[in-house]
């Protein structure tokens, strides 16, 4: 599928409803419609993930095609009056899953090493890495390895804790403990190589 260059109107509750009704009946206007509305979300998603664009895009239509698959399981979650905020909830849940699918299936091919005795504590005070913009942060982060990377955007970005990151990847959690420390040091060395003369001033 083709990703919608214009940008669309939001969908309403009620139209969303019944985009729904037609994909589950397998209209593949339906279908197309409801990928071009979400398309967006799901690859700024999958981005933070990823390393490059096209792997991105590959985790991105992996998890439409689940989407697709699982619709009828879809439901609405309580806390979410608005069926839209509930979809767009469960269309990430999906990408973050397929994304850790990919991982697994090609960590094999990736050489980490671990440090299980590494653990980070959190600097009290902000550092320039915390002052960046959301779209710097992002591209730093996709340059982290796999395994950094993975653990970071679960951890700091989508709120896993290290026992569920360790569950999802089949890791430790000193591993996940020890991978976000080394991301976090890895961004501050990126920060320190690009922002030189910030960093500098932040530390006098």
């Amino acid at each position: 599928m083709e990703e919608q260059s214009n940008n669309l109107v939001p969908l309403t509750d009620e139209q969303l409803a019944s985009l729904l009704e037609g994909c589950r009946k397998g209209i593949s206007a339906s279908q197309q419609q409801l990928y071009e509305q979400f398309c967006r979300y799901a690859m700024a998603i999958c981005l933070r993930y990823a390393h490059q664009e096209d792997e991105a895009r590959q985790v991105m239509n992996d998890g439409f095609v689940k989407v697709f698959t699982h619709l009828h399981q879809f439901r609405p979650e309580k806390q979410h009056q608005h069926l839209v905020v509930s979809f767009k909830s469960w269309i990430k849940k999906i990408m973050i899953y397929t994304a850790i699918d990919y991982f697994r299936a090609n960590r094999k091919h990736q050489h980490e090493e671990v440090d299980h005795a590494l653990m980070y504590k959190a600097d009290p005070q902000a550092t320039p890495l915390d002052k960046l913009s959301h779209e710097e942060l992002m591209k730093m982060v996709q340059m982290l390895s796999p395994a950094y990377r993975m653990v970071f955007n679960m951890f700091v970005i989508d709120g896993y804790s290290h026992e569920e990151i360790a569950r999802q990847l089949g890791i430790s959690v000193g591993t996940s403990k020890s991978n976000l420390a080394k991301a976090r040091e890895k961004l501050r060395k990126m920060l320190l190589s690009r922002y030189a003369e910030l960093y500098s001033r932040y530390e006098r």
